[in-house]
């Protein structure tokens, strides 16, 4: 396995207060209960039609204390579709700011052993599970830069093409607040309970789930032509069959059309 690190952007919201467990667990798509403090999970907030508001990763930090974290230039949205709900809620929601994160991954897709990562981190410092198999480390603003012995850092493209292998959505580019389904991320499984009791948008989670639907288009890793930016179409056999949104070499991401996909 061939680990490597690049410093990343993420914006992070805090709720904290006797109220943050069930508050936090009636909006988001997955289940809360479980974790314990030092555990996370991947969620998404819906807006009631059961489009997505934002993809984020929710970390318990203490009994009553959640810090929430979503791709950067996303915390505002992040942060008013929290207090949307918030009426006589005893939570308290507030920006993180200046908060840094060190993504560690693999070219191959391997897990990433935590204690690979565990080391030197300071006190306020969280070590979560990234996408892909990786290790996520969250550094507050007033911790020391984190120091990863024997794993070397990498360029931006690095991490992104492993994104693209993993097949990730991003805040953006692949997830559009308002306009994406969870159906179409493929991402479903690790982001959303459907044992859960109710949240905003889980009507249409629950129904395309139960009934068998398949979205009308789906995430894909897919091989790109040189020059290829995205939004340009995808094309098979002179067919538009889908759209590219992210580029990385000569891969890429892109949402194929579902007849694309069943053919």
């Amino acid at each position: 396995m061939t680990a490597f690190w690049c410093a990343t952007d993420r914006d992070v919201v805090e709720v904290t207060g006797p109220d943050a467990l069930t508050y936090l667990h009636s909006q988001v798509s997955n289940d809360l209960r479980p974790l314990q403090v030092g555990q996370s999970c991947w969620a998404f907030l819906l807006q009631p039609t059961g489009k997505i508001d934002v993809l984020l990763r929710v970390t318990r930090t203490a009994d009553e204390t959640f810090v929430l974290d979503t791709d950067a230039g996303f915390g505002d949205v992040l942060l008013a579709r929290v207090n949307r709900f918030r009426i006589r809620v005893k939570a308290e929601v507030s920006s993180l700011d200046g908060w840094r994160c060190v993504a560690v991954r693999s070219d191959e897709g391997s897990p990433i052993d935590p204690a690979v990562v565990g080391p030197g981190v300071g006190p306020a410092t969280l070590v979560v599970a990234g996408w892909g198999g990786g290790q996520d480390v969250l550094v507050p603003a007033d911790e020391p830069a984190l120091a990863l012995d024997g794993i070397d850092e990498a360029a931006p493209g690095r991490l992104e093409a492993a994104r693209v292998a993993a097949v990730w959505p991003a805040m953006g580019s692949e997830i559009e607040p308002g306009a994406t389904i969870p159906a179409e991320t493929g991402i479903a499984d690790v982001a959303v309970s459907f044992t859960k009791g109710c949240y905003p948008g889980q009507e249409l989670v629950e129904r395309m789930d139960s009934r068998g639907s398949s979205a009308p288009r789906r995430l894909f890793a897919v091989d790109v032509a040189e020059g290829a930016v995205p939004g340009d179409p995808l094309v098979r056999d002179g067919e538009v069959i889908g759209t590219i949104t992210t580029v990385a070499g000569g891969r890429g991401l892109a949402y194929v059309k579902r007849s694309a996909i069943d053919g």
